[in-house]
Order: structure tokens, then C-alpha cells, then sequence
């Protein structure tokens, strides 16, 4: 998908891969992330990149419908074939 793929981004994703969905508040106080690095890195595995730039198309970012003030991360179809693809290899 992309060569540079920083490990707290793969770390991101294997976090939200196994709490789908989560929010972003919980991915940071479990990984130890400031809310910037969160943002930084959902950002890169959502739609959008920072920068304007295409970013990895594995997960959503939404407002939580019970709490506007959170961030919903949940996993697109692709990056749920993904999680499956890499579970496959793992417990195979």
C-alpha cells in the first residue's frame, strides 16, 4: 500500500482492527499518543492524508452520534479485508 508506512501508524491500525470501532480519545490513552500524533496517524489510514494528500482508505473518522465532542474510528471494507488478510497469516 505505501512503503513509508511509519510504525505508529501500523500500530493505529492493528489498534483499531482489534477494537472496531473505537474512539480516537481511548486509541490515545492506550497507546500513549497526544492527540496530535492520534490525529496524525488516523489521518494517513483515512481517506485524507494531512496535506491534502490520498491517504491508505482503511478507516472512517466520524463524530459519535451520543457525544459530538469524540471521534469515531472504525474500519472501511478494505480495511476490514486487510485485518482478515493479516489474521489469516498470523493464525495460519
Amino acid at each position: 500500500m505505501d512503503r513509508e508506512v511509519p510504525g505508529q501508524v501500523v500500530s493505529t491500525f492493528l489498534y483499531i482492527a482489534s477494537h472496531n470501532p473505537c474512539h480516537k480519545q481511548k486509541l490515545e490513552q492506550d497507546l500513549g499518543f497526544t492527540t496530535a500524533s492520534a490525529s496524525r496517524n488516523s489521518d494517513w489510514l483515512s481517506e485524507w492524508h494531512r496535506l491534502r494528500k490520498r491517504g491508505l482508505g482503511l478507516i472512517t473518522k466520524e463524530r459519535d452520534e451520543y457525544n459530538r465532542r469524540r471521534i469515531l474510528l472504525r474500519l472501511t471494507p478494505k480495511g476490514e479485508a486487510l485485518a482478515r488478510q493479516l489474521e489469516e497469516i498470523l493464525y495460519s
